[in-house]
């Protein structure tokens, strides 16, 4: 029966890898590495997927589609790796599992994605597309990964807080080239101690960013 269910996983997970959305990804930050993202067309990105343009615009109708569908594929893989055993661990210790999971997730893509984020500032339409969208359900899925209870009509500023230590990572991450990531990981560890300071008035519960989804309510201090 083990047996049984691990083939199935690791067919599962050939499917996804042999997808045409993955092979678009791939091809796309394939050819940003190389000739830059504002210079890689619909029609370039095809012909290295191998693939009509009518067959690509089915699947994605812009190149900014295309970079909302490497979240959402980055958000799949992120999630397959949650586990419900990480509730018992600290909050900034999952938290800290979930982004570098993520970074994981994108390396095969770094150099299309340093590529891409120099392009993208030249293009602040297609950067708040992908914020107001695919990235903030992206990192409504990082808490969820990290099993860390939403913070209601505070959410907005939680999320904001991830957003902010994401970016900064990443953009350390995007210059590291050490093999065991010890200054992406530097640069995490440093940005979840700021922010946790920064947001001590609002903890709830142990960790300070949040609380696990199955962590009672922090006592109301006004009532003790």
């Amino acid at each position: 029966m083990a047996e049984m269910k691990s083939a199935k996983k690791g067919r599962a997970r050939k499917a996804v890898a042999d997808s045409p959305a993955v092979k678009v990804v791939k091809a796309a930050m394939a050819l940003a590495a190389v000739q830059g993202w504002r210079d890689t067309t619909m029609a370039d990105i095809a012909d290295q997927a191998g693939m009509n343009l009518a067959d690509l615009r089915q699947l994605f109708g812009s190149k900014t589609a295309i970079l909302a569908g490497l979240i959402r594929l980055t958000d799949e893989q992120v999630i397959r790796g949650s586990s419900p055993d990480m509730a018992a661990e600290p909050v900034r210790d999952r938290l800290f599992d979930v982004i570098m999971r993520r970074l994981d997730a994108l390396a095969p893509y770094r150099e299309g994605i340093a590529a891409v984020a120099l392009d993208l500032r030249r293009d602040p339409a297609a950067v708040a597309c992908l914020a107001a969208g695919p990235g903030r359900r992206s990192l409504q899925w990082m808490l969820e990964a990290a099993r860390i209870q939403p913070w209601g009509l505070l959410g907005p500023l939680q999320l904001k807080g991830l957003g902010l230590i994401y970016l900064s990572v990443l953009r350390v991450w995007l210059q590291d080239d050490g093999e065991d990531l010890s200054q992406t990981m530097a640069a995490l560890d440093k940005a979840l101690g700021r922010v946790d300071s920064i947001l001590g008035s609002l903890r709830r519960g142990p960790g300070g960013f949040g609380r696990s989804a199955n962590e009672p309510e922090a006592p109301d201090a006004a009532a003790q």
